[in-house]
């Protein structure tokens, strides 16, 4: 559908950057959500993400994922998300997204 499409303005106005995973731990009281702290090496950001389902805290620990860098801070169970990993699931299994080679936290995507 046409509607559903966007402009490259569009496109270029979502930041993505490699963020490495600095520290994961479940948050309390949830079935579903992990709380992440991202590094960027120019900064850190704490990311709520709904993956708790699939992936182990320790899992992530080290991983470099690709986060969406300029999405508005969001409040859920009452921690502030600062970003937003993206990741692809077919209905039943879940994978973050990451790169495949070493590449530096900080960089973007592009």
């Amino acid at each position: 559908m046409e509607e559903d499409k966007i402009s490259i303005d569009e496109f270029r106005r979502i930041k993505l950057r490699v963020g490495k995973v600095i520290s994961a731990e479940e948050v309390e009281n949830s079935s579903k959500l992990l709380k992440l702290v991202i590094s960027f090496k120019d900064e850190q950001r704490q990311v709520v993400a709904g993956i708790k389902n699939h992936y182990k805290p320790e899992e992530l620990v080290g991983k470099k994922l690709i986060v969406v860098f300029n999405l508005k801070p969001a409040k859920l169970m009452g921690l502030v998300s600062d970003g937003m990993i993206l990741a692809a699931s077919d209905g039943e299994k879940l994978s973050v997204l990451t790169v495949d080679k070493d590449i530096d936290e900080g960089s973007y995507i592009s």
